[in-house]
């Protein structure tokens, strides 16, 4: 059985590390991303995600900057994505010390483009990332450009399609849960974990350690946490200790070299 992940989530703005609530409200500054990162390696989580949520080509030089010197501090995998749309994109991204490369608003814009990704480069490296947010009493919609366009995708629908593109995981985030910290979406997870094949990675209102215990009962292979490891006294080795002492299949031991 494959073991729960544990995965920071950072947000860069213009090369900065920020924090909002649902995509727009309340930006909070939130420390260097590679001395932060430099923090979470020691701590032993798994995996960390980066986004770039303002892409343009000024930014994406900043990025790979952050990205570059990160490389040379941290020894977990990490994933990058914001902006991607070609080939080119990817393998900079790759070159720059990137694991895996996230792609959101492309495959929505041309799906076949995850597929073309994957074949290059591997599906392990492709994740898609899926934004949505409820649009209805019982409808959800998918939301690309940083939330600020509706598609009329269904999120399960969309996350299944994926799947059969090639991506590698799905990175699926509930806007109306994000920066909250009242807890995960636990009906999409249920919804979608038990349909889809590939891991899929939650994000959106994490808010305590029974938050991350619920989502990952609920079928979801990791969780990508901001706002609980930036704002709160709960530490990645507090969450995966917790999580052990619940029998969940966790990582032993802290630090990146365990």
């Amino acid at each position: 059985m494959l073991k729960k992940r544990l995965i920071p989530k950072f947000l860069l703005r213009d090369g900065r590390l920020v924090k909002y609530v649902r995509f727009f409200e309340n930006e909070r500054m939130a420390g260097n991303p590679v001395t932060t990162a430099k923090v979470y390696n020691d701590y032993g989580v798994d995996e960390l995600i980066v986004l770039d949520i303002v892409p343009s080509e000024a930014s994406r030089a900043r990025v790979v900057d952050v990205i570059e010197r990160m490389s040379e501090e941290i020894f977990m995998p990490f994933t990058v994505g914001g902006g991607v749309r070609t080939p080119d994109d990817v393998a900079a991204l790759l070159r720059a010390g990137a694991d895996k490369v996230s792609v959101n608003s492309q495959a929505v814009r041309r799906p076949q483009f995850v597929r073309e990704a994957a074949r290059i480069f591997g599906d392990q490296c492709m994740t898609v990332s899926i934004d949505y947010r409820k649009v209805g009493p019982r409808h959800c919609n998918v939301f690309i450009d940083g939330g600020r366009e509706r598609v009329p995708l269904d999120p399960v629908e969309w996350a299944l399609r994926c799947q059969d593109l090639h991506c590698g995981e799905i990175l699926l985030g509930s806007i109306d849960r994000d920066g909250t910290m009242d807890g995960y979406d636990l009906d999409m997870i249920h919804l979608l974990a038990g349909r889809l094949g590939v891991p899929l990675i939650v994000s959106g209102g994490c808010g305590s350690l029974q938050h991350a215990i619920d989502a990952l009962e609920s079928g979801a292979s990791a969780v990508a946490i901001s706002s609980m490891f930036l704002f709160t006294d709960h530490s990645p080795i507090k969450l995966r200790s917790h999580l052990a002492s619940r029998g969940l299949n966790v990582r032993a031991g802290v630090g990146s070299r365990n």
